[in-house]
């Protein structure tokens, strides 16, 4: 039995996925880089008013940064991160519908996840399977095809 995917869109909609996602991650990274300024300033303010209390955000204000970024951005209506949009991707689950907030903050939780341990590896993984998907998008099943080269998104 096949599923929406494999019936709904061809394999030109696979094409270059990979090449595309490596760049749309580093326009992302930059992305979230510029975003850490005003959210470092923020957070100073509310450590001064919260007399050094906020400061202790410092530390992990990168993560929650970068995780409300790709959260919010996967679950909005294009589907997409302003990088992966740049490069033409969006991501799908894989039945071919939108995914929401917690699947998108599930999957860069489990990128890094992965990340930390397959370092470089979990590039590889996209060479050999049959959609071009990385580990973190079987475990959660989304699929990142090309945007232009779907019929209208399912919702």
């Amino acid at each position: 039995m096949t599923n929406a995917l494999d019936r709904d869109f061809a394999a030109a909609a696979l094409d270059g996925v990979l090449s595309r996602r490596m760049l749309a991650f580093v326009i992302d990274y930059a992305l979230v880089c510029l975003l850490l300024l005003p959210a470092a300033v923020l957070v100073f303010i509310l450590g001064v008013l919260t007399l050094g209390l906020a400061f202790y955000l410092f530390p992990v204000l990168f993560f929650v940064v970068a995780g409300l970024y790709f959260a919010l951005s996967l679950s909005s209506r294009a589907q997409a991160t302003p990088g992966m949009r740049v490069m033409d991707l969006t991501l799908l689950s894989d039945s071919g519908y939108r995914i929401d907030f917690m699947t998108g903050l599930l999957h860069v939780i489990l990128f890094w996840v992965l990340n930390s341990f397959l370092t470089p590896l979990i590039l590889l993984v996209g060479l050999f399977t049959n959609r071009k998907r990385l580990l973190h998008d079987m475990a959660l099943g989304t699929v990142l095809v090309r945007a232009s080269r779907l019929a209208a998104p399912q919702y």
